[in-house]
């Protein structure tokens, strides 16, 4: 096998044609599902690219996706991409019988212009959730935002001092809980949930009705970094909170499988989470999801970047000079352009992927 940093690519535009050229050398027709009013960074085309590879007919059916969260597409890219290029994983897929779905860059938008959210500042990972019902009030968001986004950046010592014995009071896990849950009240705020499904959403439950409707069993893959040790891949049970739910999914993906549910993650309790695009939209298959979560940078510094920005979004005219170096922070604390790091992820993704297709086949 090449080498895996190879696999990776530099912007949204570069890591599309990599994943386009990789599908394209297997063979797989590409479905491509181009955003209707939005560009990318340098005014490119921005889509969610869906290929299946595999016999149709197969009962099972994993998908593996990026991009889910903007900015972290560019490990998920990677991965799909080292995936695709790798004779011995098409070989096994083959071998097991089970179909496999790609879907690159489920948040175009935000990988294209280094964003955790998408064009309306919206948190895929909270934006699954039944809208014609009422949304409750996240209090302990709406009492911490006026310190997560000062008037000024960098914050002040004042700030950091006042946001530091919030967290004293808390204590740190109610904080993040807080901070990392999902929102509906604050638009321009952090881990925004939305006011309805986003466009990203609604396709991704059509992949999803078009795709595994009518197969058994499904397990997912999403790709994410930012919570962890620098290239650990966290799996996190990614599904409802049943017993069985989670016990499924660590007999497929081994015991260090980890759950918000129980408190074992690393990942707060979390509202509005994508896995409902899979159960709704399937109903009749088995679900088994996982998000692998690969740490990049304490979690200070990975909140800080996701400050900048949403201060960014509050102040529109600001230095391009400072506007980039926040961005850079964004893009720092979700990738890692580092050879071992790039490394440790595509060795655990082909990993955990392999222990995919086992579960599904057997």
């Amino acid at each position: 096998m090449r080498d895996p940093a190879a696999a990776f690519s530099a912007s949204y535009a570069e890591a599309r044609a990599r994943f386009l050229a990789a599908a394209g050398a297997r063979n797989l027709a590409v479905e491509s599902h181009v955003h209707p009013s939005v560009r990318g960074a340098n005014g490119e085309a921005l889509a969610m690219d869906v290929a299946v590879a595999g016999p149709p007919d197969s009962g099972a059916l994993l998908v593996l996706t990026s991009a889910m969260h903007g900015a972290e597409g560019f490990c998920g890219s990677g991965c799909q991409v080292a995936l695709l290029e790798d004779d011995a994983w098409a070989a096994a897929v083959a071998q097991a019988g089970v179909a496999v779905g790609y879907v690159h860059a489920v948040n175009p938008h935000g990988f294209s212009h280094l964003a955790r959210t998408n064009e309306s500042n919206v948190d895929l990972n909270r934006n699954f959730r039944d809208f014609s019902l009422p949304i409750p009030r996240n209090e302990a968001y709406l009492r911490v935002d006026p310190l997560l986004v000062p008037p000024d950046w960098p914050p002040s010592a004042a700030n950091e001092a006042a946001l530091q014995a919030l967290g004293r009071e808390l204590g740190e896990r109610a904080l993040q809980a807080a901070i990392t849950g999902g929102q509906c009240d604050r638009p321009d705020g952090l881990f925004f949930g939305g006011k309805a499904p986003a466009w990203s959403n609604l396709i991704l439950r059509a992949v999803f009705t078009k795709y595994g409707a009518q197969r058994r069993c499904i397990a997912w893959i999403d790709f994410h970094t930012g919570l962890g040790p620098p290239g650990h891949g966290e799996r996190i049970h990614m599904g409802d909170g049943d017993d069985a739910s989670i016990d499924r999914a660590r007999r497929m993906y081994g015991v260090d499988v980890t759950s918000y549910h129980d408190g074992s993650s690393t990942s707060a309790p979390i509202s509005g989470v994508s896995y409902r695009a899979a159960v709704e939209s399937c109903p009749r298959a088995e679900f088994t999801g996982i998000a692998l979560e690969f740490g990049t940078l304490p979690l200070k510094q990975v909140i800080d970047a996701l400050r900048g920005d949403a201060w960014l979004r509050r102040h529109a005219d600001v230095p391009a000079d400072k506007r980039a170096a926040i961005k850079r922070a964004v893009r720092d604390a979700f990738y890692l352009d580092r050879p071992d790091w790039k490394a440790m992820l595509v060795g655990q993704a082909r990993a955990t992927a392999l222990q995919a297709l086992k579960g599904l086949s057997t």
